[in-house]
């Protein structure tokens, strides 16, 4: 299967990673592709990556506009432009391992969403855990995130089949809150087990860092009331209550973690969420 790849990168203080995120892309096995960087910061970053030598006649910068709007914003202005069938999220500190977009797209063309398996570092380069590594395999909603616990970054999914834009209500888990509205359409998706996307877990960002807990919490029970009130109605009439399970399991794990991490100083939120998972699996 043929087609173009839109991938969607938002840009904000990301001068020291936004380099190897796009030599990652520029390293891709599938050339049909368009790379939408998005500044949110006012940073001229196609002068950047040209003075790095990492300009693409393939690249398309934007502006968001409203400058510190935040990623989803930054997101749906090029959600909103472009034409392609095929999206793909990479966010500006992560990168796509050789071959990601080749797999993904083959995949689409029997799967209107596709994940991968990631591999999470931190911001030394140190290897932090596999996320979802296993045999490929399709994912219903009700047990997507049985599988890929969490970041859900990496996903690429058809436009022509099923379409979403980023929630701009939410500060954080809006990757998910995208999947959510995804489903509506497809009864499952379709994940590949191998890495093929690396995340960054910085030390301060969206995910992590000072207050980010608090954030985390309010989305994930802002998402938790939603699909308890029918607000996400899904192909798959399990998905909505399988999502729910998820997201009270995930805030319990929420509600434990301080006191595990104390035990256990360097502790994952994942490494912790994982067990609880696993012993409510069905």
């Amino acid at each position: 299967m043929s087609g173009t790849v839109a991938i969607v990168t938002p840009c904000h203080t990301a001068e020291r990673w936004i380099g190897a995120a796009v030599g990652s892309v520029l390293a891709q096995d599938h050339a049909d592709w368009e790379h939408w960087i998005v500044s949110d910061d006012g940073r001229d970053y196609e002068a950047l990556l040209a003075a790095a030598g990492l300009r693409d006649p393939r690249q398309r910068h934007l502006d968001s506009g409203t400058p510190g709007g935040g990623a989803s914003r930054a997101r749906n202005v090029a959600l909103d432009r472009i034409d392609a069938p095929f999206v793909a999220i990479l966010d500006a500190d992560d990168r796509f391992k050789p071959g990601k977009l080749g797999a993904a797209v083959a995949a689409l063309e029997h799967h209107a969403i596709v994940s991968v398996a990631l591999d999470e570092y931190d911001e030394t380069g140190r290897q932090l855990r596999l996320v979802g590594a296993g045999p490929d395999r399709p994912l219903s909603p009700a047990r997507y995130k049985w599988t890929c616990l969490s970041m859900d970054s990496m996903l690429v999914w058809d436009r022509r089949r099923t379409d979403a834009r980023y929630d701009l209500d939410l500060t954080n888990m809006t990757d998910l809150e995208l999947l959510l509205q995804l489903y509506r359409t497809v009864p499952e998706s379709w994940h590949i087990g191998t890495p093929l996307h690396d995340y960054l877990k910085l030390g301060v960002s969206m995910s992590n860092g000072p207050g980010v807990t608090e954030k985390m919490i309010r989305s994930k029970r802002e998402m938790l009331g939603r699909l308890e009130a029918g607000a996400y109605p899904m192909a798959d009439p399990a998905g909505p209550a399988g999502m729910a399970a998820f997201l009270r399991i995930s805030l319990a794990a929420e509600a434990s973690y301080p006191e595990a991490l104390a035990a256990r100083p360097g502790l994952l939120f994942e490494d912790h969420l994982e067990p609880m998972l696993e012993g409510n699996r069905e």
